[in-house]
């Protein structure tokens, strides 16, 4: 199976050990993985803050440069929902390679049949699922499944799991005292659990959640879970 990275603007600005994780776990598992160099923005930001027209050329771009992969794998389940829900709506033709993107669970579990990767990490975790990994992607138990299988790794249930953390990209800017109580909620809930890390799917997500954390002076590791799956049996 090709398969294709797609590395999302935040990761590769931000957190390049996500992308390098799931390469890493993916050559584990026997694939190889190509990392497009053409690869751009998906246009989530531009098309979530109302310029549709601006988001056009980066949505063809997209569909041009994976035109070729089996499958396109997505550390983010914003951006892996931006491309498979609103693709097909912004630009038809770009529905088959929307149909072949995935966030990393779905690719795991779904596609390549897998739910042990072979990872192990000694550690206290629990888990936020995205609103977009939740809601649109409806990726459910399958990130559960992933980090249930690794090694040595405690996983505690996060109360109000399914609540918002208050980022939703420019909703924190546009909507800011909001946007701190929902994120001093989930704090409270992820300091409540005893965890030593929350993970989750999106990058995004966990560094507003890590600010929260860290102002409180909570000793709690915000992490994609991508980085918890390529730790080393």
């Amino acid at each position: 199976m090709r398969i294709a990275l797609f590395v999302t603007c935040v990761n590769d600005l931000m957190y390049p050990d996500t992308g390098k994780s799931v390469v890493h776990i993916l050559e584990r598992l026997g694939h190889e993985v190509d990392f497009p160099l053409a690869q751009t923005c998906c246009g989530q930001m531009h098309a979530n803050s109302g310029y549709r027209d601006e988001a056009l050329p980066l949505v063809r771009h997209f569909a041009e440069t994976f035109a070729g992969y089996e499958a396109i794998v997505v550390p983010s389940g914003s951006c892996a929902a931006m491309v498979r829900d609103a693709y097909p709506r912004l630009v038809p033709e770009t529905a088959d390679v929307a149909a072949r993107t995935y966030e990393l669970s779905e690719l795991l579990v779904d596609v390549l049949g897998v739910t042990d990767v072979g990872a192990r990490f000694p550690h206290r975790v629990t888990y936020h699922p995205t609103c977009h990994g939740l809601r649109l992607l409806r990726l459910g138990d399958r990130p559960l499944a992933l980090l249930r299988a690794v090694r040595d790794l405690e996983l505690v249930d996060l109360p109000g799991a399914e609540e918002c953390c208050g980022f939703g990209g420019t909703f924190a800017l546009k909507n800011a005292d909001v946007s701190a109580a929902m994120l001093a909620d989930k704090c409270a809930a992820i300091q409540g659990t005893g965890a030593e890390v929350v993970a989750a799917v999106d990058n995004s997500c966990l560094t507003h959640i890590g600010g929260g954390l860290s102002r409180t002076g909570a000793p709690v590791r915000a992490l994609h879970y991508a980085e918890i799956l390529a730790g080393e049996a």
